[in-house]
């Protein structure tokens, strides 16, 4: 019999109980678009992530003092002294992986503009601060070596600060605010940069040479960490290894000492984030595949009755000619029907689902093509697995009995 015979009579079959077979469906409706919106929600986490990471500066390596314990009481890392000026010098002066550095002081307070105030963190670093994190100005310029050397009461705002010293707009490069009492003057203002993967807002700062924060604000002249470029994405981990080797030989560690700091690369951060996304997408797209197998377990049950009521019909087709073989592809034929048209389904609802949730609730979302591709597939798959032994069954039927059947 041909197979476009074959598939009318599978299709008139289905069509007959229209309600049922949607039921039948549903499962396979529910499984498909379960699974289609969660990696969409997952990939679209994962590639906000490194976006927002990547934002901060893709190559960038961070080194912080390394928290010990005084007296068993363990101190914070902002009060562990070990980074300091001649570390900057030796880390600047590294010939291969490194080709920007620059220490950062930082402290939370309030910032003052007229009968205006705000409660903010102000950073204290080097010109090439701004290099490393990807930081362009909106507008004003950047301060200088020499600013630095002076300890310059000049400073850059963020965009958060901005709107809150200024609420009414107009020309703010130029004005003064005052930090503990301390003028500064605004010399530019940086660009938006939004929150960042821990949902800090990184446009709610002030940032200033450091030695004005030091020797002004924090009397110290110990830095609270170091920010560091490689001179490329890719050469993080050799320039990680790098920073390592040259402040050990700084800070005159021996062989068997301890790090008395820690060095950070971005794509460290990006692999634990996006390695716990990746996790949990799997997790939750494993529980919408339950839906799958209960959907083919609902086909199973379905081919199983219509086997049953069709028995003298069966019967009737072998006694003209048909063989076991054209039952056997017919039943399947209808089982692979239901499955892929619950699969379109599925598909058109999962797409529908992802593009409400981007919208109403402004999640992160990204539909990938080999996820419909891989639900089609498993769409196939599932109606030949659950409905080939139904089929079989059919199959073998004696036609004598088949139409003896009541």
């Amino acid at each position: 019999m041909k197979i476009t015979n074959l598939l009318n009579i599978a299709w008139r079959s289905i069509s007959r109980n229209k309600l049922r077979t949607f039921l039948t469906m549903l499962g396979i409706i529910i499984g498909v678009a379960a699974v289609i919106a969660m990696i969409a929600i997952g990939e679209g986490s994962k590639q906000s992530i490194e976006g927002q990471i990547t934002g901060m500066g893709s190559n960038m390596v961070m080194i912080i003092p390394t928290s010990n314990t005084n007296g068993g009481t363990r101190m914070d890392n902002n009060s562990v002294q070990s980074l300091n000026e001649s570390d900057v010098i030796a880390l600047k002066k590294s010939p291969h992986y490194i080709n920007a550095v620059s220490p950062v002081v930082a402290m939370k307070g309030q910032v003052v503009n007229g009968s205006y105030n705000w409660s903010t963190t102000i950073q204290g670093v080097h010109p090439d601060f701004l290099f490393i994190r990807n930081w362009p100005l909106q507008e004003g310029i950047a301060f200088t070596d020499k600013d630095v050397r002076s300890a310059s009461k000049l400073c850059l705002i963020g965009l958060t600060v901005a709107a809150n010293l200024f609420p009414n707009g107009g020309v703010i490069v130029g004005k003064s605010i005052r930090f503990k009492k301390i003028p500064f003057k605004i010399i530019g203002i940086l660009s938006r940069k939004g929150q960042n993967s821990f949902g800090q807002d990184q446009d709610d700062v002030i940032i200033t040479p450091v030695t004005t924060v030091q020797k002004r604000i924090l009397a110290t002249t110990y830095y609270q960490s170091i920010y560091a470029a490689a001179i490329e994405e890719k050469s993080s981990d050799s320039a990680s290894a790098e920073v390592e080797k040259v402040l050990r030989k700084n800070h005159r560690l021996r062989e068997n000492d301890d790090n008395d700091f820690t060095v950070r690369t971005q794509s460290e951060l990006v692999n634990m984030l996006t390695s716990t996304s990746s996790i949990l997408t799997i997790l939750l797209t494993v529980i919408a595949g339950i839906s799958l197998v209960v959907g083919g377990i609902g086909i199973m049950n379905i081919m199983y009755v219509s086997v049953t009521e069709r028995t003298k019909e069966i019967g009737l087709r072998m006694a003209i000619g048909a063989r076991g073989l054209d039952i056997l592809i017919q039943f399947l034929i209808e089982a692979i029907l239901i499955s892929i048209t619950g699969g379109i389904i599925g598909v058109i609802i999962g797409i529908s689902a992802t593009k409400a949730v981007s919208f109403f609730m402004e999640w992160p979302t990204l539909i990938s093509a080999s996820s419909i591709y891989v639900s089609f597939l498993v769409c196939f798959v599932t109606g030949v697995f659950f409905g080939y032994y139904p089929a079989l069954k059919a199959s073998k039927l004696d036609p004598i009995e088949a139409l003896r059947y009541e």
